[in-house]
């Protein structure tokens, strides 16, 4: 059994759920930690080394992003143990049983995340009756197709451009994980005219200081490519994409991706964390005595779970993109003024405003 005992709190988790079934081969948990704001909004992730404690710190990570955020949600996570990669009829085979399995878990609002997407949002609403990050033909918002995480990046880098002495035109920027987060953070970046000089998966990083052309690199990614095949640029190991000389350095991938093994290699002025929990407390405190900005994941990601509330309560693409834009440029902002003002790093700033959001939320609901 993991040890998760570590990660509880008076927060939460609420209720850890594991779900296995052995006919469709389904191993899940599900973790709801706090619903004090609303029924708890959090995505699905398939990944075949996915765990309980994983799930638990995702699920933390959650709640502080809605509760940062403003969202009358609270936070929870899923994580189904399988290869993402799977042919379609058994992932949707698995997605199915995924949904009926959690159709009583009524606090629990599945998403997307990595190794799902809107197709698999649909299959889990079918059998459970409710999820975000649908299909447009469902009333959907496909957060991630239209990039909603990606455009909140970019909009939490620009707020963050004069508490770091930066400009973000000609920025050099370095994206690990260019998935469905990391590739459209490189794009809307370089819209405001940032530069991106490397991107890694799990084939290789593809380098070039001059610059990689953002569209070809996707375009390889949607049809399914690997970085290891870019036309241009020099190939590395994937890992290399931590010893890049950048401005921006975008982990937008697996949690944990900075440790304290690793983060004196980060050559970058700012971090925003596109993935949830990619850099270890420990690294963090590391990078921030080193004069690097660091964006925690729960707020400088919030893109994605923004678009998500937007969905679920029938709104807009175009009303997702403007709140996306306003919360986070609001969010950002007030909290690296906190922080300065303090004198302490962004994260313990962040902390302090979404818990106690969170532990106000708790006192309006029954205790008896």
């Amino acid at each position: 059994m993991e040890d998760i005992g570590r990660f509880a709190d008076d927060l939460g988790p609420a209720a850890i759920v594991h779900l296995w079934e052995p006919a469709t081969g389904l191993r899940a948990v599900v973790v709801v930690d706090n619903v004090a704001c609303g029924p708890a909004i959090g995505g699905v992730r398939m990944a075949p080394d996915a765990g309980t404690a994983e799930c638990v710190r995702l699920a933390r990570a959650m709640t502080l992003k809605n509760a940062a955020a403003g969202l009358p949600h609270g936070g929870g996570k899923a994580v189904i143990v399988a290869d993402p990669t799977r042919p379609r009829p058994e992932k949707e085979r698995l997605m199915r049983a995924f949904g009926a399995a959690v159709r009583d878990l009524a606090d629990y609002i599945p998403g997307p995340d990595m190794g799902t997407d809107e197709a698999c949002m649909a299959w889990v609403r079918d059998e459970a009756g409710r999820a975000v990050g649908l299909p447009p033909e469902l009333g959907g918002i496909p957060l991630d197709r239209i990039g909603a995480a990606g455009f909140g990046l970019a909009v939490a880098a620009e707020a963050a451009q004069p508490f770091c002495g930066l400009d973000l035109a000609g920025a050099r920027v370095a994206v690990q994980g260019f998935g469905a987060v990391g590739r459209h953070a490189a794009r809307f970046l370089a819209d405001k005219g940032a530069v991106l000089v490397a991107a890694a998966d799990r084939s290789a990083t593809v380098h070039d200081p001059a610059g990689l052309d953002v569209a070809a690199l996707a375009a390889l990614k949607a049809e399914g490519g690997r970085l290891a095949d870019a036309p241009a640029g020099r190939i590395a190991a994937p890992d290399a994409i931590i010893d890049v000389p950048c401005d921006i350095w975008i982990p937008a991938a697996r949690p944990d991706v900075i440790h304290v093994g690793n983060a004196g290699r980060l050559q970058a002025r700012l971090v925003a964390q596109g993935a949830n929990i990619p850099v270890t407390p420990e690294a963090e405190a590391m990078l921030h005595a080193r004069g690097v900005l660091c964006l925690p994941d729960f707020v400088a990601n919030a893109g994605g779970v923004l678009c998500a509330a937007v969905e679920y309560r029938g709104g807009t693409e175009a009303m997702a993109f403007r709140t996306i834009e306003e919360r986070l440029r609001t969010n950002v902002t007030a909290l690296l003024e906190e922080a300065a003002g303090r004198g302490v790093p962004p994260r313990e700033a962040a902390l302090r405003l979404a818990e106690a959001r969170v532990r106000t939320a708790m006192g309006y609901r029954r205790r008896f």
